[in-house]
């Protein structure tokens, strides 16, 4: 198995066990891509692909329908993805990617977990690169035929193509998503659920102790509101 495979396996493990976390985060989601294009998930392929994971997730209908909503008042600011790049204790790339819709506040915050925990914030583009950034697609096995489905997905450029416990699994770059839903929809392929990643490129082991210093600082910043995702490169 690749990269991708065990960056899964690994992120499985701890990431989003949260469930009012991960409903904000969805909740997030839905928002800005209604912003983007628009309330109905017919002609708005990304909100279709969100509210698949909102699905997944056991988000309540209610919820999917109050964020869809909320997006439309025009008193609703707008959300930004921005990165922000820094270094934990131990030489740990961190790349964190957040929706805020104010962003002295979320670099403030940042900067502040960096800082309490011995780390520090970096420039634009000073981390970012160690990383490859990814979509990936989930879908049931029942059916496919994982060699057969992975020759057909190395036309979109899919890198990884496996299976798992949850079902199939395809990774590529992060600018081929919109094929590859389109393609998966029109064979009618449900997708259970789909997103991006930022796989990076070489990890380093720390020890038990070191370990902790970087966790102590990942936590801190996967706990503020803003943050949707947090990528590194320690061994997990």
């Amino acid at each position: 198995m690749g990269r991708a495979f065990e960056f899964r396996k690994a992120r499985k493990m701890k990431r989003w066990s949260a469930m009012a976390k991960t409903f904000t985060r969805l909740g997030k989601d839905i928002v800005m891509a209604v912003k983007e294009g628009g309330p109905d998930p017919e002609t708005n392929a990304k909100l279709r692909a969100v509210i698949q994971n909102a699905k997944t997730a056991n988000m309540p209908k209610d919820n999917v329908e109050r964020a869809i909503k909320r997006a439309s008042d025009k008193s609703l600011g707008d959300y930004k993805i921005v990165l922000y790049e820094g270094y934990a204790p131990h030489g740990i790339a961190i790349l964190v990617e957040t929706a805020t819709d104010n962003t002295n506040r979320t670099v403030a915050n940042i900067r502040s977990y960096f800082n309490k925990s011995d780390g520090n914030l970096g420039t634009s583009g000073s981390v970012e690169f160690m990383f490859d950034h990814t979509c990936n697609f989930r879908i049931a096995s029942e059916g496919i035929d994982v060699e057969e489905l992975e020759l057909e997905m190395i036309d979109f450029g899919a890198e990884e193509v496996f299976e798992d416990e949850d079902g199939i699994m395809i990774y590529a770059p992060f600018q081929n998503f919109g094929a590859i839903q389109k393609y998966l929809e029109e064979r009618h392929i449900k997708i259970e659920s789909s997103g991006f990643d930022r796989i990076p490129q070489v990890t380093k082991t720390l020890s038990e102790e070191h370990k902790e210093d970087v966790e102590k600082l990942l936590e801190k910043i996967e706990e503020d509101d803003d943050v949707q995702n947090v990528y590194h490169t320690m061994n997990e």
